[in-house]
């Protein structure tokens, strides 16, 4: 189990071997499938799953851990990460198997509907519990395939993820064949992805024939590679501010949004960005506009709150607007009960005052020239791996991420964090513009496309100065809904099949 579990890690970014997972997955639900047919124990189907689940975490995951090697205080929990974390994440396949084991029939389709069901359900439920970790579901194994996986502009990720896992255990649904009814399901799900890419197609060419817009600024984004150690070696802030105004090249006269990315500038905060404003006004003129990632701190008598923002400035470095970040990174950015794991050493990662607070709401940005605006909605980092409503105000016209990827190292962190940027542009239509430290910068269309990029360990910019916009999606208008009423379709055909072989 540990095997096809690792095995199946190679279907994700950035190998995308998508096809290993026919193997794995069908191997896998055949062999549960005859288990609960030979009555083997609850205990052995629990383990089953949760073997299956270590190994896939543990070969996809292990960067984590990397995480904990730039502060040597960490260097203890290492060994530790290693191995809870994916122990932990393992136990939510645990429960798929267990309750495959239960809940099961006998019945080979109601046993493939039910596997395909509890997987998807478990890994929705993954993404939210605790405040969730969605990283590294199944259907990213497909983040390449834009065609196919247009799909979720109408039904979502974790819909396409529950249609998937069907998709690759339809083989052990063939070799377990013993009626026409067996057979037509696997048409069915043959035909689907035929389907899917029609739907692509037919996006593709709606696209097109869209009409480019010219945004009324230029927003460019920088990717950079500055290193972590800016944290660790009080390295001046100067030398950071200058490097980035190096690689932004600002020209005077033009309308210009440049983008930094999260956490850039070492040993400052949002109220004390203004003492570098020499800086700043040196190569910046009245067109120029700064967005970057910067903490914001609130001082008060009871208890100093910290927050990582997005915060927007003048060339003057005058406080425009701000987004404090709602979805921390947990053990990152805060302590889980943080009372008491304080006592015994713990702290975040990424910081040495505790944890950050979270922000109360999401705030769409607006840009003005000339009657012309454009508006677009800050995510943080981590904020990107998050499927469903974003905001419930739709009126903006592109999503920025910025990052700092550095924590990752070099290692398959970066391109998995990528990938859920495309799926994030597709479920809501929108241009995705992304500007990383020591990852990956682009200009991601609607369609999942990457019209520009600053691959990991390039420096330089990319500028987006026109757009095609798509009418509002389907999905960014019900949301995780639609994953719900396939999950009821799902139901109904587990049902169905098991009364259709009791009479």
């Amino acid at each position: 189990m540990i095997i096809l579990g690792s095995c199946s890690s190679l279907s994700l970014p950035p190998f995308n071997f998508f096809l290993i997972n026919f193997f794995t997955f069908s191997i896998f639900f055949i062999f549960l499938f005859k288990k609960s047919v030979q009555n083997e124990s609850k205990k052995s189907f629990f383990y089953y799953g949760w073997l299956f689940g270590f190994g896939y975490f543990s070969t996809n995951l292990y960067w984590i851990t990397i995480s904990l090697t730039f502060d040597k205080n960490f260097n203890f929990l290492i060994p530790i990460a290693l191995v809870v974390i994916p122990a932990f994440l393992g136990l939510f396949y645990a429960l798929i198997t267990l309750i495959f084991y239960i809940v099961n029939k006998k019945n080979i389709l109601s046993a493939f509907f039910l596997f395909s069901l509890l997987f998807g359900l478990i890994e929705f439920v993954r993404g939210i519990i605790l405040t969730g970790f969605p990283w590294n579901l199944i259907v990213y194994s497909f983040s390449k395939n834009l065609d196919f996986i247009s799909i979720i502009s109408i039904i979502g990720t974790y819909s396409l993820n529950l249609i998937v896992i069907s998709l690759f255990t339809v083989p052990a649904l063939f070799i377990f064949k013993k009626s026409k009814k067996e057979i037509i399901v696997c048409i069915i799900f043959i035909l689907l992805p035929i389907l899917f890419i029609l739907y692509g197609n037919f996006q593709e060419n709606k696209y097109i024939n869209k009409t480019l817009k010219e945004n009324p600024y230029t927003i460019r984004l920088i990717g950079s590679n500055i290193t972590l150690d800016r944290f660790y070696n009080n390295i001046q802030t100067e030398v950071v501010i200058n490097e980035l105004i190096s690689i932004s090249s600002p020209e005077k006269g033009r309308k210009i949004l440049f983008i930094w990315p999260e956490g850039i500038i070492p040993n400052t905060y949002q109220d004390q960005l203004i003492l570098y404003d020499d800086i700043i006004k040196k190569h910046f003129d009245e067109n120029h506009l700064l967005g970057l990632g910067i903490n914001r701190r609130e001082i008060n008598t009871n208890r100093n709150k910290f927050f990582n923002s997005f915060s927007m400035f003048d060339n003057k470095l005058n406080l425009i607007d701000s987004y404090d970040k709602i979805n921390l990174v947990p053990f990152g950015e805060f302590i889980p009960f943080e009372n008491i794991l304080n006592k015994i050493g713990f702290k975040a990662i990424t910081n040495d005052f505790g944890s950050f607070s979270r922000g109360n709401k999401r705030k769409i940005f607006q840009l003005e020239k000339s009657n012309q605006q454009i508006k677009f909605l800050p995510l943080i980092c981590y904020e990107i791996i998050y499927s469903g409503y974003l905001t419930d105000n739709f009126n903006f016209n592109f999503i920025l991420n910025i990052s700092e990827d550095g924590w990752f190292g070099k290692s398959i962190g970066p391109d998995q964090h990528f990938s859920h940027s495309i799926f994030r542009a597709i479920e809501n239509g929108k241009h995705l513009l992304r500007s990383s430290n020591n990852g990956m910068a682009a200009i991601i269309n609607p369609l999942g496309q990457i019209e520009k990029k600053i691959d990991y360990g390039e420096t330089g910019y990319i500028d987006f100065n026109n757009r095609r916009d798509l009418d509002k999606t389907i999905f960014s208008t019900f949301g995780n809904s639609i994953f719900i009423t396939l999950i009821l379709l799902y139901i109904f055909l587990i049902f169905s099949f098991n009364r259709f072989s009791d009479e």
